[in-house]
């Protein structure tokens, strides 16, 4: 019904009705065979705007005012926003191997640290497992997917001074770019310095530019294209999409069959997902290497031997701090790298 129509079709009624089903703006762009961003524009235009509902957290055995909330499309909206300055930080949704309690011990104490610095706190997250959803742990808690949609609504209601999407792993990090399109207020690590992280091609820059060393590597835009390189670098390669955390359709590959495979079956290659190609090194030792810095000074944590074999993910294996095997002259090295 809605594929054969086209936009100026959906008037208000009837889009309100179609958002009351699930439609989000993505899927009904798709339908119209238009952008996300004109669905959203026609949208507000028609003045269809979700509004929150609070969750009675005492199930109505005695009054209570927590603000903890989710949106649905009715009338009435319960959100009741304040005039006090805001932080808002976006949690990690759903637990994975490379995406879990890490991040969400991130947001929570992020909401401390913003909360005693006098702002009012809002978390944004979806998964009812974590610290970060819980309802006392910031002043205000949207349970809502970590969509481009549903956390630009939150920007507009709440009006944040910042929105942080640097703890909550890859979910929000994907959507920095078009937050900070849209005029949503990104604070900290800002969006170019995470393409700069997640670019393999400009990260693969920097570090020739730093001269610091890092295995001989390539990014594949096609099947031949990767085959080529593939055979400049040399077997095995460790082989993985752009833009992924927690090893998700990663796979290490001995030879050209093997890339083939995978380049058809595992991954969809285009000029915005290409295919990074490392040389694996094999029988290597992984070392984890924590430090922070202010830009000018670094400090480094601890030196971390991982007890397998360099390949298996650091979310699924085990470590050792201090290192058990590396002499003081490679982690010297280490820490000057």
């Amino acid at each position: 019904e809605v594929r054969t129509g086209t936009l100026a079709d959906l008037d208000k009624d009837r889009l309100f009705r179609l958002k009351r089903k699930g439609f989000s703006d993505r899927r009904l762009a798709r339908l119209l065979g238009i952008s996300e961003q004109a669905m959203r524009e026609q949208r507000h235009a028609l003045g269809v705007r979700p509004v929150y509902k609070r969750v009675d957290t005492c199930a109505a055995e005695f009054a209570t005012n927590t603000a903890y909330m989710y949106s649905t499309y009715e009338e009435e909206c319960e959100a009741a926003p304040t005039n006090r300055d805001k932080i808002m930080v976006l949690g990690g949704g759903p637990n994975r191997i490379g995406q879990g309690i890490e991040f969400d011990y991130c947001c929570v104490h992020a909401a401390f640290a913003m909360r005693d610095d006098g702002y009012e706190t809002i978390m944004v997250n979806c998964n009812p497992e974590t610290v970060s959803t819980d309802y006392d742990t910031s002043d205000r808690l949207y349970f809502e997917p970590l969509t481009l949609e549903d956390v630009l609504e939150l920007v507009d209601l709440e009006k944040p001074k910042g929105v942080i999407v640097q703890y909550g792993g890859q979910t929000p990090l994907k959507l920095a770019r078009d937050l900070q399109a849209a005029g949503a207020p990104i604070i900290g690590t800002s969006p170019d310095s995470i393409d700069l992280a997640e670019d393999r091609e400009r990260f693969q820059q920097m570090i020739e530019d730093l001269g610091l060393r890092q295995p001989p590597n390539r990014t594949a835009r096609a099947e031949e294209e990767a085959v080529r390189l593939a055979a400049e670098i040399g077997y095995p390669l460790v082989v993985r999409p752009s833009y992924v955390l927690g090893g998700r359709a990663m796979e290490i590959v001995y030879n050209e069959a093997e890339l083939r495979r995978y380049m058809n079956e595992a991954v969809r290659v285009s000029n915005d997902s290409p295919v990074l190609l490392d040389r694996f090194l094999d029988e290597a030792v992984e070392v984890d290497v924590d430090a922070i810095g202010d830009g000018q000074d670094v400090l480094i944590g601890g030196i971390m031997q991982h007890i397998e074999q360099a390949g298996v993910h650091s979310g699924d294996s085990a470590c050792s701090l201090p290192p058990f095997g590396l002499s003081p002259q490679v982690q010297d090295e280490t820490r000057e790298q």
